[in-house]
């Protein structure tokens, strides 16, 4: 499914996959480029954040290796941050999330301007 959203002349097109399984498909059939960033939540159905991770990296597509996953979860210790780091993951957020923190970390990975 996806939503648009214009915020004083930012706008963004948000892609939500309602599982792991789905997410992973999603970023497959996408384009080179397409997708910007995945916002990455650990907990999720029929297969969890870090799998997930790991099956986009391994993936043959032109940006597998090097779109930004940033983990979106409530676990906030530190082997956790190891774990999402250790599974490719470029950011680690703590629910509930600071707005500001995320638009500062969307912005660190912005490939185009606004």
């Amino acid at each position: 499914m996806r939503t648009y959203y214009d915020r004083g002349g930012d706008k963004a097109v948000v892609e939500v996959a309602r599982d792991g399984l789905q997410a992973v498909e999603a970023f497959k059939n996408s384009r080179e480029g397409e997708l910007e960033a995945i916002l990455m939540d650990i907990m999720m159905p029929n297969m969890d954040g870090i799998e997930e991770t790991k099956t986009i990296r391994s993936l043959d597509h032109a940006d597998a290796k090097s779109i930004p996953i940033i983990a979106m979860t409530a676990n906030a210790f530190v082997e956790d941050m190891r774990k999402t780091k250790e599974a490719g993951m470029n950011e680690h957020l703590t629910k509930p999330v600071d707005g500001e923190k995320l638009l500062q970390v969307l912005y660190k990975y912005k490939k185009t301007g606004l």
